[in-house]
Formats: C-alpha cells, structure tokens, sequence
C-alpha cells in the first residue's frame, strides 16, 4: 500500500494573509510543516501543494517537492485532489500547510484503521480530540464533531453538538483535527461533486463527504498542535516551539 502526504497551501488566508511564509523561529510556517510531516518517516512521498510561486520557490530550493496548482480552489481537498489525479497512491494524508507541529503518533493511528478489521468501509479517516473548555466548545472557530457507536462520524459543526437537552447527562464534546487520510478514490470523487448544502451552510468541507454517503472514521488523539491561524497562534507558537 503506497502511502504519501499532501500539503495543501493557499497563500491568501483570510484572517492571517502570507501566513505560511511568517517565520517560525527564523524559517517559514510551511517549511517547518513540510519537515514535521517528512520527519515523520510514515510516507513514500511528501508534497506540498499551493498556488504561490513564493510557497513554491520556498520548497524547492530546500530540496521539497512541490505541485503547482493550475487552477483556483475552494478547499483544500479541491487542491490536493488536482495533485493526486496524476499520482499513484493507494492512501494519501493531507497535513494542513499552518500545522508544524505535526507528530508521528497521531499520523501513524490515524493510517493503522486502514489495516485494521473492517477498513474496507472505510472512505476516510480524520483525528478527533476531547474538549474541556467551555469557551472553545462554544466557539464556531472550533469545529465539533459526533460519532457512533463504531466511531464513524455523524456530523460535523461549528454549533456545540451534542446540545446537552438533558441537564443531568454529561456529554462528551470532541473537536474535529482537519487531519485526514483518504482513499484514492474518495478525494477524486469529492474533486467532481459540487459543494453540498450543509457544507454551504457551516463552511466545513468534510460535510461534502458525509453528505454524498462517504464513511468518515473518526480517530481519536490527544494531539495537542498549534494551527496558526491568527498573529497570536505565531506568538504562541514561538513560545512553544522546541520546548
């Protein structure tokens, strides 16, 4: 089973414009992601995918490899699915270009469920981790996620789901990691579906997938990154870094 990661990066982000080419300690955002994932040692290939040439010339001349979009895209599943269109791959793994503080452990748990019994149902796998805080559970920033009783996702959203109607119950709250391993053939068939009502609504891609039927794993970790998503994520960032 051929194994390789994409990168999706957009330059012209709307709350952080240019982000992936801030400095992180003195090198790129996307560089630095670029590097986690290889150093993961999990892919066959590792690519970013972007339709910057200042993303592109960054890559390149550190020795990366990089595929130039040749058209504009909405997500960043529409962009890798470009790239993977002219590769051979069974399973690819789409990092986001602002996560340099990807890890091998969650990678390697989210690819096992395709080895695992019963991976023949499943079209993608995504990460999930458990939520504490009130505030972030609240926030639309922070997409939540429901699964059943095999862990395959129900619904993704930006509201707090479950709602918690039942004052005695204690729900569990799970953030959605965007993180995720799919099959060949799933992202090309999202590729060549058009945005889906759901995913309209709540501005989350993967409904695109739940909404024509697809079958989402959801993986649970205690993945604790930094997306840098604002000037502030950068700062706290720089304060993690290499700690």
């Amino acid at each position: 089973m051929k194994v390789i990661a994409l990168i999706p990066a957009r330059y012209g982000a709307s709350r952080f414009p240019g982000k992936l080419l801030a400095p992180l300690k003195g090198v790129p955002v996307i560089r630095r992601t670029y590097e986690a994932v290889a150093g993961t040692g999990l892919f066959d290939e590792v690519m970013v995918v972007t339709d910057s040439p200042d993303i592109y010339h960054e890559i390149t001349s550190h020795g990366g490899a990089v595929f130039m979009s040749r058209k504009p895209h909405e997500t960043g599943s529409d962009r890798i699915a470009e790239a993977v269109a002219g590769l051979d791959a069974d399973i690819i793994v789409n990092v986001q270009g602002d996560e340099p503080f990807t890890k091998r452990e969650p990678l390697e748990k989210l690819l096992a469920v395709f080895d695992a019994p019963g991976a023949e149902q499943i079209d993608l796998a995504s990460l999930m981790q458990e939520m504490h805080n009130r505030q972030q559970i609240d926030d639309p920033n922070f997409v939540k996620v429901v699964v059943d009783s095999s862990g395959f996702a129900l619904l993704f959203s930006r509201s707090p789901i479950p709602y918690p109607r039942d004052t005695d119950m204690q729900p569990v709250y799970y953030e959605h990691i965007g993180i995720y391993a799919f099959r060949r053939q799933a992202l090309l068939d999202f590729a060549a579906t058009p945005a889906t009502p759901l995913e309209c609504v709540e501005k989350i891609e993967c409904l695109r997938y739940l909404e024509t039927g697809k079958k989402i794993k959801m993986v649970v970790t205690d993945y604790m990154g930094i997306e840098i998503d604002t000037p502030e994520d950068l700062r706290n960032a720089e304060e993690q870094f290499n700690i």
